[in-house]
C-alpha cells in the first residue's frame, strides 16, 4: 500500500516538473542565475528545517537497520548543507550552454542548418543516500 502512495507522489512530482520545464526552457541566462542564487539562499535559510526533516529520515534508517556507513552518507550536516548552497552558486557561475551553435552546415541549395544546444527537459534522480552530492 505504501508503495502505491510513493508511486503516486513521484508521478505527480514528475508531471509537475515537466510542466515547469516548459515554462523554464525559454528563461534567459540572467533569470536562471537569479533562480540558482535564490535557491542557494533558500537552502541556507532552511538549514534548520532541512536538518529537522533529515533527522526523521535518520530515525527511520536506524529503525530499519541501515548500516552506520549508510546513515553517515544520509546525514545532512551544516557543512553538507553549506556545500549544497555553494554548489548552486557554482552552477550559476558556469557558462550557459543553451543557444550555443555547435555546428553549421550549408546545403547545396544555400540553406544553412545549425546544430544548437537546447534545454534537455527533466531529469529524475532517485537517491539511495547522499542527497547532498548532486
Amino acid at each position: 500500500m505504501q508503495t502505491t502512495d510513493i508511486e503516486t507522489i513521484v508521478e505527480a512530482m514528475a508531471r509537475d516538473a515537466r510542466k515547469a520545464s516548459r515554462l523554464l526552457a525559454p528563461a534567459t541566462r540572467q533569470e536562471k542565475d537569479c533562480v540558482l542564487l535564490e535557491l542557494a539562499g533558500l537552502v541556507e535559510r532552511s538549514a534548520a528545517e532541512l536538518r529537522e526533516e533529515n533527522n526523521k529520515d535518520l530515525e527511520a534508517a536506524r529503525a530499519s537497520g541501515l548500516s552506520e556507513a549508510m546513515i553517515d552518507r544520509l546525514t545532512l550536516t551544516d557543512g553538507r548543507i553549506a556545500g549544497m548552497a555553494e554548489g548552486l552558486r557554482h552552477v550559476a557561475e558556469l557558462e550557459d550552454p543553451v543557444g550555443e551553435v555547435l555546428e553549421t552546415t550549408q546545403r547545396p541549395n544555400g540553406l544553412n542548418i545549425n546544430k544548437v544546444r537546447t534545454p534537455i527537459g527533466v531529469i529524475g534522480i532517485i537517491y539511495e543516500s547522499r542527497p547532498n552530492v548532486t
